[in-house]
């Protein structure tokens, strides 16, 4: 299958959810204001998020049409939906110097956040970008465990220790190992105990520290991983990650299981993230650059 058909089963869904929450708004006879409030309230249901559902519904009366049927009203949302996240859409680009640019990768545990570095680490290698990652998740041993495989997978080095280290120690020996071996682009994984806030923001605080006395500019990205899956849920999650670790762009996985893929649209709309990449299957090659047009058309049940 082409990505462009594993987007669209990726999305389906989340389309297929919308549709049935429109189902019968395109049957009347004027799109009075009754029916843009129920279009409006039907793409809030989907999870596309207040701001943006009223963006649109204004959209749509501003075209002022008599009557909308089914196809010409996903024609527009289509539309609409694109012109939300197009601004957002920003390919993850290596550009640090000296090398390596660094990538710190945080999101709760089960969001995908070590599956999703293997997959960032090969999409840059597809670009020619030596890359290496590190073990930054010390917490749990299966995160180091799980990171050394991908290492295998895609044929990269990993820089790890044992369960319960220092992870400002992983990171300075990452980037002393990058820095000799010139590799391109280190990712580090981190921790994802959310419940506790105030560790966590502790020991992101301690990896700052030591990427600072070695480049000042590094990490050059903090890129929150998100499951598609939690919907609403993962709006608190940007929020908080904001707050805490200053993210600078999104990774949206697992959309291939959820009908509520519309909480991207809800995301870029709300916070105006960079989306670097999203995700829709388990292998090492679901994971791809954000496209807004390909995902507009897709959430709106519309062939690319």
């Amino acid at each position: 299958m082409s990505w462009l058909d594993r987007l669209a089963g990726g999305f389906k869904k989340t389309a297929d959810r919308l549709g049935d929450n429109l189902t019968g708004l395109t049957s009347k006879a004027a799109l009075d204001t009754a029916t843009l409030d129920d279009i409006e309230e039907a793409l809030i249901a989907s999870d596309l998020g207040p701001q943006a559902s009223k963006r649109i519904r204004e959209a749509i009366a501003a075209r002022k049409f008599e009557q909308l049927d089914e196809r010409g009203l996903r024609t527009i949302l289509a539309e609409e939906i694109e012109a939300i996240l197009a601004p957002v859409a920003k390919p993850l680009d290596v550009w640090g110097f000296p090398r390596p640019h660094v990538i710190l990768v945080i999101g709760v545990n089960g969001s995908g956040k070590t599956t999703t570095i293997g997959k960032l680490g090969h999409l840059l290698q597809e670009q020619d970008y030596g890359v290496m990652l590190a073990a930054g998740d010390t917490f749990r041993a299966a995160a180091i465990e799980q990171l050394k495989i991908w290492g295998e997978r895609i044929g990269a080095p990993v820089i790890a220790g044992k369960e319960g280290g220092d992870a400002a120690g992983i990171v300075y020996d990452g980037v002393k190992q990058a820095t000799a071996t010139g590799i391109d682009a280190l990712i580090v994984d981190t921790a994802g105990r959310l419940h506790n806030k105030t560790h966590l923001m502790e020991e992101l605080s301690k990896v700052r520290r030591v990427l600072g006395r070695l480049n000042p500019e590094a990490p050059q990205d903090v890129i929150l991983v998100l499951d598609a899956t939690t919907g609403q849920n993962g709006l608190n999650q940007i929020e908080v990650f904001r707050d805490l670790a200053g993210v600078t762009g999104l990774v949206m996985t697992k959309l291939d299981g959820t009908a509520r893929g519309g909480v991207l649209v809800a995301a870029a709309e709300r916070f105006g993230l960079p989306i670097h990449a999203i995700g829709v299957g388990e292998g090492v090659d679901d994971l791809r650059p954000f496209d807004p047009r390909a995902v507009a058309r897709a959430i709106a049940g519309l062939p690319a």
